[in-house]
């Protein structure tokens, strides 16, 4: 597969605003055979510490397991707006991420990033992607992320149906969490997705939503970092974004066993069968 390597990280603002303009007319049934990479990513230890204690972890130099891929964002978001990419960003929904940390990573190592896109699949509710994400230091492989998005439209009834999450314990919840209106912007502060159906209600009813919800990845942070440090070290996640979670709300987080790790994952305060995020840590030590 050619990888072209950009000469820096883009800005993420930018390139939204580009999707927006061209998502009319892109077609097509095979994504471009490409890896963007982007190399020497320096991390701001201040910027890392405003988001760790946006989602609940310790301010340290570790890198907590979701912060590559709020790295890589710019790298796939200037992959998914190419022009020969055939599918529209903007309406995409985020369905599901299966992340693995090799080892601790420090926030001194300069990493190299890469993002490549996989094929298409049938949906009942219009077509997947599956988006690769990695970071080395050096030829280390350190981290690596497979997610998947669902581009909405004509549906395939009798398309393969991907694995459910695991069900949710019953019973009082581990905490509960008052999200507040502005959660959306602070994230995009501190993760730089800027996409506007997280910051503003009026930008939001623009796109299809009633009014603006929480960024998926920083309920899966939010949620990871209740379940402790284990995720910090060797350990591989998994995580099912079930509903949105619209702002503000208040959700329950309860917790559980899953085979030989951890359950988590985040219901409506109001109407507890109602699941918004499921997630499962698996320690690989």
């Amino acid at each position: 597969m050619p990888t072209e390597t950009l000469g820096g990280l883009p800005a993420t603002g930018p390139l939204l605003a580009r999707a927006a303009l061209t998502a009319r007319g892109r077609s097509g049934e095979e994504v471009p055979e490409r890896t963007l990479r982007v190399e020497d990513v320096r991390i701001d230890r201040h910027r890392l510490a405003a988001y760790q204690r946006l989602t609940g972890h310790d301010v340290s130099d570790t890198v907590p397991q979701p912060y590559p891929w709020v790295l890589a964002f710019p790298v796939q978001t200037a992959l998914m707006v190419r022009p020969d990419f055939p599918l529209a960003l903007p309406g995409m929904v985020h369905l599901e991420n299966r992340v693995t940390t090799h080892r601790p990573m420090d926030a001194a190592e300069p990493l190299t990033l890469e993002a490549r896109a996989g094929e298409l699949r049938p949906h009942r509710r219009g077509r997947t992607l599956a988006v690769r994400l990695e970071a080395r230091v050096g030829d280390e492989l350190v981290w690596e992320c497979d997610s998947v998005y669902l581009a909405r439209g004509a549906g395939h009834e009798d398309a393969p149906r991907g694995e459910t999450p695991p069900d949710l314990p019953e019973g009082p919840p581990a905490g509960v969490w008052r999200l507040p209106a502005g959660l959306g912007r602070e994230y995009a502060r501190v993760s730089g997705d800027v996409n506007p159906i997280h910051l503003h209600p009026l930008t939001a009813r623009a796109l299809g939503f009633r009014r603006h919800i929480a960024h998926g990845m920083w309920t899966y942070a939010r949620t990871l970092a209740a379940l402790g440090r284990g995720s910090l070290g060797p350990s591989s996640s998994r995580v099912w974004f079930t509903a949105p979670v619209y702002l503000p709300s208040t959700v329950e987080l309860v917790l559980g066993r899953h085979e030989d790790g951890r359950l988590a994952g985040l219901r409506e305060r109001t109407d507890p069968a109602r699941t918004h995020l499921v997630l499962t840590l698996e320690s690989r030590a």
